[in-house]
């Protein structure tokens, strides 16, 4: 793990919290004008969730069951062989081993799961580390804007970093109390509770910090670049 792998415990984690804090400034105001948060017409029904949008976004139906969709192969990744880099436009790249991960911050959160293929599954408990607390970690440049997320099955997608730093984007190990599912992206997938799942990618193994856009799998074949759900915006 790198920098400073042999720096106590309490010291890593100061330094966390004060660069979270410092990207939490620098894309507080952008966060909170997305669509996803401020939208005076979301489309949807129900209550509101907590971020005040309807519980269940436009042509969306809640089901209990969690349906498996992916390119068509689920990558067996051992954990002594897996690894996570973390590069593009930052101060500190890094590339983490499985227990360099778990030793990070590890954050509990339930959120919904919004599929663009019309379901919903709501209130999955979920275990993992903050995407914020990764970019802390990685230190984003001035230049950066965007990432590129990419899984070991060739898959890739992009968001914008105002997206990315919510509070609950999550890279997750866990779900429902038990350790991901392989066929889920297991051992380790990205969730996106603001935009439809096709924004988190599954068994992911790096993540590129990006002066500029670019677009993933899905969005070059003609995916919205945005993906907002309470805009039923699934298609460019």
């Amino acid at each position: 793990m790198e920098p400073n792998e042999t720096a106590p415990e309490s010291d890593k984690l100061d330094r966390i919290i004060e660069a979270r804090m410092k990207l939490k400034r620098r894309f507080e105001e952008a966060m909170q004008t997305t669509p996803s948060m401020a939208d005076e017409k979301p489309l949807g029904s129900g209550p509101p969730n907590r971020h005040g949008m309807p519980q269940v976004p436009k042509s969306q139906t809640v089901t209990k069951k969690w349906p498996v969709l992916d390119l068509g192969h689920h990558p067996n990744i051992p954990l002594d062989k897996w690894q996570l880099a973390i590069d593009g436009e930052v101060e500190h790249p890094v590339r983490l081993k499985w227990a360099d991960f778990l030793a990070l911050p590890q954050t509990n959160d339930v959120s919904d799961f919004h599929c663009v293929t019309t379901w919903s599954k709501l209130d999955i408990p979920w275990v993992g580390v903050r995407f914020a607390d990764l970019a802390a970690l990685v230190m984003p440049k001035e230049t950066a804007t965007h990432v590129m997320c990419y899984g070991f099955d060739g898959y890739s997608t992009n968001l914008s970093l105002e997206e990315a730093l919510k509070p609950d984007v999550l890279l997750v190990h866990t779900a429902e109390g038990q350790p991901l599912p392989r066929e889920h992206g297991g051992p380790l997938r990205m969730i996106t509770p603001q935009l439809y799942a096709w924004k988190g990618s599954k068994w992911i193994k790096r993540i590129e910090f990006m002066a500029g856009n670019r677009l993933g799998f899905w969005e070059e074949r003609g995916y919205s670049n945005t993906a907002y759900p309470w805009r039923n915006d699934r298609y460019s």
